[in-house]
Formats: C-alpha cells, sequence, structure tokens
C-alpha cells in the first residue's frame, strides 16, 4: 500500500519504511508526526482525494533535521559598477523515516501534525492543524458539536497597553487650557513665537499685564528676558493698551 502526500509544497510518493527528505519540519529527532494532506491512496482499492483524502494520514518518526546540498549563485553585472556576487545556499531539510499509513481515523489519532518551520499556528488538541480559513471554520464547527477540544486562548494585551498612552495624551493637551485662557501676545510688533514663549516663561500671559507695567517693570523685564530695549523701541505697553480697549 502506499499515499502520496502533500508537504512543503512538494508532492511524494510513500510506502511504510520509506526514509524520506521535505522541507523543514518543527520537530526534533525522535518526534513522531503526522501528515495530514493525503492526495491519494493506492492498493487494492485506490481512494483519490478531491483535494484531499478525509481521515487519511501518513504517520513518521524525525529521524534528524539536516541542510541539503550547497548551491552557488554567481551574479555579475558589467555595465556601470562591474560588481560581482557570489552567495551559497543550503535548504533546511528535515529526514523522516514513514511508519504507518492510515486510511481512516486521523483526524483523531493525537499525533502531532508535520508542521514547516517555525511561524505557524499552534495544533488543536487532537492533532489535525488548521492552516487557511476554510479548515479554521470546520475546525470551529468540530469543536461546537463536541468532536475536538478548544484551546484556550491567551488574554489580550493590546488595550491595556493602550490605556497609558490615552493618559499621556490628555497630559500632554492639559497644557493647552492655560495656553487658550491667555491673549495671543503675537499681535505685539516684533513678537513672534519666540519672544511669546519668552513671554510666558516670565508669567507674562495677557495684554493687561504689559498694559500695567511701570518704567520699572520695563526695565525689569528687559534685564531678566534679555529684551535689549524692545519694550520701549516697539512700543508695547501701549500696543497692549489698545489691544486691551479693543
Amino acid at each position: 500500500m502506499f499515499a502520496v502526500l502533500k508537504t512543503g509544497g512538494k508532492q511524494y510518493k510513500v510506502q511504510s519504511g520509506d526514509m524520506l527528505r521535505v522541507e523543514k519540519l518543527a520537530a526534533d529527532a525522535g518526534d513522531k508526526v503526522q501528515f495530514n494532506d493525503i492526495l491519494m491512496l493506492g492498493g487494492d482499492s485506490p481512494v483519490v482525494g478531491a483535494p484531499f483524502v478525509k481521515d487519511a494520514g501518513v504517520q513518521a518518526e524525525v529521524v534528524d533535521q539536516i541542510k541539503g546540498e550547497k548551491t552557488i549563485n554567481f551574479v555579475k553585472r558589467r555595465r556601470k559598477h562591474s560588481s560581482k556576487r557570489t552567495k551559497g545556499h543550503r535548504q533546511k531539510l528535515t529526514l523522516v523515516k514513514v511508519t504507518d499509513i492510515l486510511t481512516s481515523g486521523a483526524e483523531k489519532s493525537g499525533v502531532k501534525a508535520a508542521v514547516g518551520g517555525a511561524g505557524y499556528a499552534a495544533v488543536v488538541s487532537d492533532g489535525r492543524y488548521a492552516k487557511n480559513k476554510g479548515e479554521q471554520a470546520e475546525m470551529a464547527k468540530r469543536v461546537s458539536e463536541g468532536d475536538a477540544a478548544e484551546k484556550s486562548a491567551k488574554p489580550a494585551k493590546a488595550k491595556k497597553a493602550d490605556a497609558p498612552k490615552a493618559d499621556e495624551s490628555k497630559a500632554k493637551a492639559a497644557p493647552k487650557k492655560s495656553d487658550a485662557a491667555g491673549d495671543d501676545l503675537k499681535q505685539l510688533s516684533g513678537v513672534g513665537p519666540a519672544l511669546e514663549k519668552k513671554l510666558h516663561e516670565g508669567g507674562v500671559t495677557t495684554f493687561a499685564q504689559i498694559a500695567a507695567w511701570t518704567e520699572a517693570d520695563i526695565a525689569d523685564m528687559d534685564e531678566k528676558l534679555s529684551f535689549k530695549g524692545r519694550i520701549e523701541r516697539e512700543g508695547w505697553v501701549e500696543q497692549a493698551k489698545e489691544l486691551t480697549k479693543g
């Protein structure tokens, strides 16, 4: 009896006892795995899948994780750069020994599914591997009917992580309320964003404060904020008085 299985994008015709080199599987040496994508079962009564034979499987034992023969890729570009590049590659493979061919009962065998490499989803509790949306929907149906046990999912932590960010954004937005309470000091001649920031740091946020400055206050602000006579030169006090009236 033989079976035709599919793994790693390739098809293999196998019999019990065959040694097989397949694309890297997520398993260690000595592990027992099961190939669930069976395209055909041969023998006295052959069965052809559409596309896979239902409830059939091929069980195998992982012998070792190996590498294929080295291939050399040489690239040479003559124009512009005249660059040369040599790159070698050895494909990662898994050596397995076929132990049994199951014509039925593969879904409930309990043997770990043969899953390729890293980055694949976990195997469900009864040994079946749901690798696409169609099989995931079928698995959900089987779970609801009680044919398969459901695995508990890990709680999502994304929402918890988003909470502090919202608090930070509120904290950053808070100072804008105090700015909104003051006047737009950039309306004074010669005052830009930089000078307005200096005035805010000095505690000046309204036109009324500037309009109430005395000569001593002007001299103090000139010295404190290094305005170098700009207040009198630009006539900020008079402008502030006009703006407070308006």
